[in-house]
């Protein structure tokens, strides 16, 4: 809000509370009539100072220091006012005096944002999700120490270098061993989260500027691991003598046929499985990473796996969870194990059954993406199309059948 308001600065003194003949010098602002005052912690003998110049009096090399002191005060706080004007800002007394001393919205610092943003956000997204934001800040910290020998920031000093510098430090960071530890798209994760609470920055107009508005985040593309029907055949048909290995087995057989995340499996009980308008068994649940509603039929193969372990529980009553699955972290060593163990080389985690489930089990016999999208319980169709890939089988087929439509077209004419 632009103002043709008075605005004055003043220099003034008053008697020194522990010192005869000192004289505590302070400034005062002053816009339409209303003042605010501040001291600037510096002392001057009674007979250097004039009052009428509001300076010390007198050339010798301390007052010369010292008005060259109370020229910068006054430079400042006249920039103080021009930048709030620029910003379409309430001008008054305490505003100029809060942007002078660093305390109002534009001289918040970057510990101050992620603070703010991990405070509020704690309720609102996953602990998971917020492990993630927790790395980014370490690395935060860690830049500004190493780069900019800095424990924070004032956000309005955040700019496109900052960025990049950024950027080459997370791509060239090694850890004890001396090896890297961040792939193109982990930094592109971390520069994400990054540029969330920078965008909040803005929302509560703590910046004026987006240092990431020239700059763009280029996440690599990869075919995301999956089983083939032969791959899934021989986990299915091998049994395991080891008994952890053989629980892990059907708990990951039990996604790839329902396509449940690790959570999900980890977390469904008796009240998720109920009667369908099929008459068929179903499972009703939320995902716990989106919280969206899934509804998905339970297959043949994934119902046996379920009656198997009910029917364990049953004997010895102890749980209300259906599947005795591990820790994630132990699931995934333990599917490594088995992925050995049945010959297949691919990088085995418990997430690969949930593609294995869209891409295998659904699209490759003819589901539509669709439907596969609601079975996965995404909000976006784009989502799908990340996870699930149509097979070249799946296209031959197709390929197959429309020629054979050409075909009995031409019959049909020729008839």
């Amino acid at each position: 809000m632009k103002t043709k308001s008075t605005f004055t600065v003043i220099f003034f003194t008053r008697k020194s509370r522990s010192k005869i003949n000192e004289l505590s010098i302070y400034v005062r602002i002053t816009v339409k009539g209303k003042r605010s005052e501040m001291s600037l912690k510096r002392n001057v003998q009674s007979s250097q100072w004039d009052n009428t110049k509001g300076r010390g009096r007198g050339s010798t090399e301390p007052i010369k220091i010292l008005n060259a002191y109370l020229d910068g005060v006054y430079n400042k706080l006249l920039q103080s006012h021009k930048e709030l004007i620029e910003e379409d800002r309430v001008i008054t007394s305490e505003a100029i005096k809060s942007r002078y001393l660093g305390e109002d919205d534009n001289s918040k610092t970057l510990r101050e944002l992620i603070a703010y943003h991990n405070g509020n956000m704690v309720h609102v997204l996953k602990p998971g999700t917020m492990k993630n934001y927790y790395t980014t800040e370490r690395y935060l910290q860690k830049f500004l120490l190493k780069k900019w020998r800095l424990k924070d920031i004032y956000l309005k000093q955040l700019n496109y270098r900052f960025i990049t510098d950024f950027e080459h430090y997370l791509r060239t960071y090694k850890d004890k061993k001396k090896q890297l530890v961040l792939t193109n798209n982990g930094v592109m994760k971390h520069l994400e989260r990054f540029k969330k609470m920078i965008n909040l920055a803005i929302k509560l107009e703590w910046m004026q500027k987006n240092p990431f508005n020239q700059f763009q985040l280029k996440y690599n593309k990869y075919d995301r691991q999956y089983l083939n029907e032969r791959e899934l055949a021989l986990i299915e048909e091998t049994d395991f003598t080891i008994e952890r290995l053989q629980r892990i087995k059907d708990c990951f057989v039990f996604s790839c046929y329902t396509g449940l995340s690790y959570v999900d499996v980890k977390e469904i009980t008796q009240s998720h499985i109920v009667k369908g308008i099929d008459n068929n068994h179903w499972i009703y649940t939320k995902r716990e990473k989106t919280d969206e509603q899934v509804k998905v039929p339970i297959l043949p193969k994934a119902w046996a796996i379920l009656e198997k372990y009910r029917v364990a529980q049953e004997k010895t009553g102890v749980g209300d969870y259906l599947l005795p699955i591990s820790s994630n972290q132990k699931t995934n060593a333990y599917l490594k194990e088995i992925a050995n163990a049945c010959g297949i080389k691919k990088h085995l985690t418990f997430h690969v059954a949930r593609h294995t489930f869209a891409t295998t089990v659904m699209l490759s016999n003819g589901v539509p993406i669709e439907t596969v999208s609601k079975l996965l319980g995404h909000s976006k169709l784009s989502t799908t199309q990340i996870y699930a890939r149509v097979v070249e089988t799946k296209i031959s087929e197709d390929i197959h059948n429309l020629l054979e439509r050409f075909r009995q077209k031409e019959e049909n004419k020729s008839a």
